[in-house]
C-alpha cells in the first residue's frame, strides 16, 4: 500500500474532514530507532518508543488518540498502523506493551526485506523517526563455477578458478593446505613467493613438483561463516632415484640395509632385482618397505639378514609409473673382520674373547721358547755363555789348522785372539 503525508492521516481518520489538535503534551520520541543488521534467515526486530501518545488528540469533537504506524519508506508501503498489520505479509507482526513501546517483528528475514522503516505519529506537523535493515548473505561457492582437482605435466601451468556469493560480495583468498609459500612467475625469471594470493584465479605457471599439493579457495565477507574448497594439483612427472650409498660393505652373517630414494608422480610401483634381472621377494632372509617422505617422494629399504657369499654382488632398485621408469643399482661387497690379537705375554686371565683351549696353547707356544725368553722378556745368560763357547771352540780349531802350517804364526795369532775374547 503506497502513501503520502495526507493519504496516511485519512487511512487513519476516514470520517474525519479536517484535523484538529487537542493536547497539552505532544508525543515525543524517547530513543532513536537503530539500524538492524541481519543475516538471511535470521529474524529482526524495530522498537519504537513514544511518550505521551495516549494524551493526544487528532480529531476535533470525537478527539480521536494519536496512532502509530510503520512504513517501508523506500517503497512507500504502509505496513502496520498500531497493532494491526496492513501488508500482505505473513511474516511481519507488531506488538505494543501498552505503555509506550511498539516492535515491529520481521521473520526469516529475506534480501527483499531489505531498506529504510520508519515509525510515525501522526501529529500536526507529523513526527517520523527512520532506521535501515540490512540483509547479509553468508559466502556460498559456486561450484559450478569453481575448478576441481587437476592433473598438470611438470613445466606445464594451471589456472585454479573459485567463486563465491554471498552479501556483501565475498572476498576470495588462496591458501596452501601445508602451510607452504605460493609461487607466482611473472616473467621469464622474476618470482614472487607468499603465504596466500587474493582473486578469483589463481595462475600457476611453469609448475615443479614441489607446488604440488592442495590449494585451498576461502571466501569471506565478514559474515560468518566462512567458506573454502579444497582442490588438488597433482604434478607428473618420470621417476627419479637417488641412491644415498652405491657400495655397501658388510661382513658375513650380518644384517645390512638397502636404500633408495625415489620420486615420482603418479604413484609409481617399485621393485628390487639381482644384477642378473632375479626379482628379490619378501622372504624370512630379505624384507622391503616403503616409507612415504611427501606426495611424491618415497624411501625402498631391502634388508639382508644374515648375509652370506651368496648374497654379495649387484642389486637393483626399480621404479615405473604411466610416465616412464628409472633404476638405481648398488654393490654389496664382504667386509673382512680382523680379529685382535691378543698379547700373549700378558695375564692370561686378562686376554678377552679367548677361551681355554687357547689359552693352554699359547702356554704351550711360552714353554717351548723358555730356553730363549724368560718371563720379563730377556735374554737369559747361560744362553749367552753358551755362544761364547761355541765361539772359543771354533777359534781353537781354527788355530789348531794353522799350527800346521807355520808354528810361529800361529803362537801370535793365539795372543792376539786370547786377548780379544
Amino acid at each position: 500500500m503506497c502513501y503520502n503525508d495526507f493519504t496516511f492521516l485519512l487511512l487513519l481518520f476516514p470520517s474525519s474532514s479536517s484535523i484538529t489538535t487537542v493536547s497539552a503534551f505532544e508525543p515525543d520520541f524517547v530513543f532513536p530507532l537503530e539500524n538492524v543488521t541481519v543475516a538471511q534467515g535470521r529474524d529482526a526486530t524495530f522498537t519504537c518508543v513514544v511518550n505521551n501518545l495516549g494524551g493526544y488528540r487528532v480529531s476535533g469533537e470525537s478527539g480521536s488518540p494519536a496512532r502509530v504506524a510503520w512504513i517501508k519508506a523506500d517503497a512507500k508501503a504502509i505496513l502496520a498502523i498500531h497493532e494491526h498489520v496492513i501488508t500482505n505479509n505473513g511474516r511481519l507482526s507488531v506488538t505494543h506493551n501498552d505503555f509506550n513501546t511498539w516492535t515491529l517483528n520481521i521473520k526469516s528475514v529475506k534480501m527483499e526485506d531489505r531498506g529504510q522503516y520508519m515509525c510515525q505519529v501522526n501529529t500536526d506537523p507529523m513526527k517520523m523517526q527512520t532506521a535501515f535493515l540490512e540483509v547479509v548473505i553468508p559466502p556460498d561457492i559456486v561450484y559450478e563455477e569453481t575448478s576441481g582437482d587437476m592433473m598438470v605435466p611438470e613445466g606445464g601451468s594451471a589456472k585454479l578458478v573459485c567463486k563465491a556469493r554471498g552479501y556483501p560480495k565475498p572476498k576470495i583468498t588462496w591458501k596452501r593446505e601445508d602451510g607452504r609459500e605460493i609461487i607466482a612467475r611473472t616473467g621469464p625469471h622474476g618470482k614472487t613467493k607468499s603465504h596466500q594470493v587474493e582473486g578469483e584465479m589463481l595462475s600457476l605457471t611453469k609448475i615443479t613438483r614441489s607446488e604440488m599439493g592442495a590449494y585451498l579457495c576461502i571466501a569471506s565477507n565478514s559474515v560468518p561463516p566462512s567458506v573454502s574448497k579444497r582442490m588438488k594439483v597433482q604434478v607428473h612427472f618420470h621417476p627419479l632415484i637417488q641412491v644415498p650409498n652405491q657400495l655397501v660393505g658388510a661382513p658375513l652373517l650380518t644384517d645390512v640395509t638397502l636404500i633408495c630414494n625415489v620420486e615420482a608422480s603418479p604413484k609409481a610401483i617399485n621393485y628390487w632385482q639381482r644384477e642378473n634381472g632375479e626379482m628379490i621377494i619378501s622372504n624370512d632372509r630379505y624384507l622391503m618397505s616403503e616409507i612415504e617422505n611427501s606426495m611424491y617422494a618415497v624411501q625402498m629399504t631391502l634388508v639382508l639378514r644374515k648375509t652370506q657369499k651368496s648374497d654379495f654382488g649387484g642389486y637393483k632398485c626399480i621404479s615405473k609409473n604411466s610416465i616412464g621408469d628409472a633404476e638405481g643399482t648398488i654393490r654389496l661387497y664382504e667386509m673382512e673382520l680382523h680379529k685382535k690379537k691378543p698379547n700373549r705375554y700378558n695375564n692370561y686371565d686378562d686376554i678377552n674373547g679367548s677361551n681355554d683351549e687357547d689359552n693352554e696353547a699359547i702356554r704351550s707356544e711360552d714353554q717351548n721358547d723358555e730356553s730363549i725368553f724368560g718371563s720379563n722378556g730377556r735374554l737369559f745368560k747361560d744362553a749367552q755363555s753358551n755362544l761364547i763357547n761355541s765361539s772359543k771352540a771354533s777359534t781353537s780349531n781354527f788355530l789348531l789348522i794353522v799350527s800346521f802350517i807355520s808354528p810361529v804364526f800361529s803362537v801370535i795369532l793365539s795372543k792376539l785372539l786370547s786377548i780379544t775374547l
